[in-house]
């Protein structure tokens, strides 16, 4: 018996045993299993189910669950199934998009937590910029749909300085926030609607009430700063600056840092409004010989 009818029998014999274990498999093992699970499709078929009764049912169903929707809708705050760790930079993002060119934040994802039947992922967030952008980015935090809150924040003031040599007055801040997800939907809506997250304009801690650099004339508007009225008119008020620059001035007329606040016909004087850094002046100019220049505080 050469070498190739020894190989053909060899494969016949497991191909015999294969079909030997198969069958035995499906008749011994299978048997049973496949004989209850006819059983239970013969008494599906034989069991005459109304249709219009189960119609009526899921149409009940169908307005219990949006029932409950509606009322999770109506929290302030909603849980999120099985939340991606990803979700929170989309929201920074958008969040940030209308910011100021001077506020910077960066994101890190630090780990992701359990809080009782909760989990949370901790993020950190960096970066500097306007006092308002920061303040507009904890609101959205605190204030979104989706519960997330600030766990800790940290500040401190920096200055950018401008082209024209002006400072700029801005925050450094650090901020660790949570984002929470639960294993269900208990929580959460079928429809996601976010909430309001336009915060309303703060003042700013940070900017100094006195200031020691003052804004350069880039607009060569009048300088009352040794400045002469040289005829009061109908119209409003001659005034000539130290350099001999004559303008024409009326009431509410923006001046180098500040405004004509104030045409006195009677007593030939105008007054002025200026803010010196913080410091607010208000300086009285005469129709005199000599144009007498009178600074009041």
């Amino acid at each position: 018996m050469n070498r190739k009818t020894k190989n053909t029998l060899a494969l016949f014999g497991v191909l015999i045993l294969l079909l030997l274990l198969g069958g035995s498999y499906i008749f011994l093992y299978q048997r049973h299993t496949i004989k209850e699970d006819q059983k239970q499709l013969e008494s599906l078929k034989s069991n005459q189910y109304n249709t219009d009764q189960l119609n009526m049912q899921y149409y009940e169903l169908q307005k219990k669950a949006a029932k409950l929707d509606s009322v999770l809708a109506q929290r302030k705050f909603n849980i999120p199934q099985n939340l991606s760790s990803i979700s929170f930079f989309n929201f920074i993002n958008k969040v940030s998009a209308n910011f100021s060119t001077n506020t910077q934040v960066n994101i890190d994802y630090n780990d992701q937590k359990k809080d009782k039947d909760f989990h949370y992922y901790e993020y950190k967030l960096t970066g500097n910029g306007d006092f308002n952008d920061l303040f507009r980015l904890i609101y959205a935090i605190e204030q979104s749909k989706e519960l997330k809150k600030v766990k800790s924040v940290s500040l401190s003031n920096y200055i950018s300085s401008q082209k024209e040599g002006m400072p700029t007055f801005l925050v450094n801040f650090t901020i660790l926030a949570d984002v929470y997800f639960a294993d269900n939907n208990r929580f959460s809506t079928a429809e996601f609607v976010e909430n309001n997250l336009n915060a309303r304009p703060v003042y700013d801690i940070f900017y100094p009430l006195i200031r020691t650099q003052i804004p350069p004339n880039l607009d060569n508007l009048l300088d009352v700063q040794g400045a002469k009225l040289l005829a009061l008119i109908p119209e409003g008020a001659f005034i000539a600056d130290i350099k001999g620059n004559t303008y024409l001035l009326w009431e509410g007329q923006q001046v180098y840092l500040g405004y004509l606040t104030k045409i006195d016909y009677d007593h030939n004087t105008v007054s002025f409004i200026l803010n010196k850094g913080g410091i607010i002046e208000k300086v009285d100019l005469s129709l005199e010989k000599e144009g007498t220049y009178k600074k009041k505080p």
